[in-house]
């Protein structure tokens, strides 16, 4: 009998929990609302056009307010002095959803789990072309004041 009575207890108490509502697991937003302040760094890595390279990007109510490159590439874009070179991240989804809705073969999203701001973009018109892709990482996303850039990636 001794030895059936912690049993008999566990069996009781999770019994008790059988009739509990479950716990549903946290989900992420939907859909991103942009902070007025936020800071990023912006990899654009493929295609042929003058966006290539690593960035910090500063944006303040909407606009792109500050840009560094980062890398070569990145420096070697910033001096063509191109207007709106440098997007934002609304920008980028807007340039998805514009691939999107002209039927490109492929356009991904990735977003973050927390908050669902970007975090990949994948755009490629046409799988049989070349070099019309546009394949943009933002990493180091920080609301209101920027952070320092991290390293780059060791080739």
């Amino acid at each position: 009998m001794r030895r059936l009575l912690p049993y008999a207890i566990l069996a009781l108490l999770l019994g008790g929990c059988a009739d509990a509502e479950p716990v549903a697991p946290a989900t992420a937003p939907a859909t991103w609302t942009p902070p007025a302040k936020y800071a990023f760094t912006l990899g654009s890595e493929c295609g042929e056009r003058a966006l290539i390279g690593r960035f910090r990007v500063t944006v303040a109510d909407g606009r792109v307010t500050g840009t560094e490159g980062l890398d070569q590439a990145a420096k070697r874009a910033l001096m063509l002095r191109i207007a709106d070179l440098v997007p934002t991240l609304r920008q980028l989804e807007e340039e998805a959803a514009t691939a999107q809705r002209a039927g490109a073969e492929v356009v991904r999203v990735e977003r973050d789990p927390v908050d669902a701001h970007p975090v990949r973009i994948t755009i490629d018109p046409s799988t049989n072309a070349i070099d019309d892709e546009a394949c943009y990482t933002i990493q180091d996303y920080t609301i209101g004041l920027a952070a320092t850039p991290s390293a780059p990636p060791s080739r």
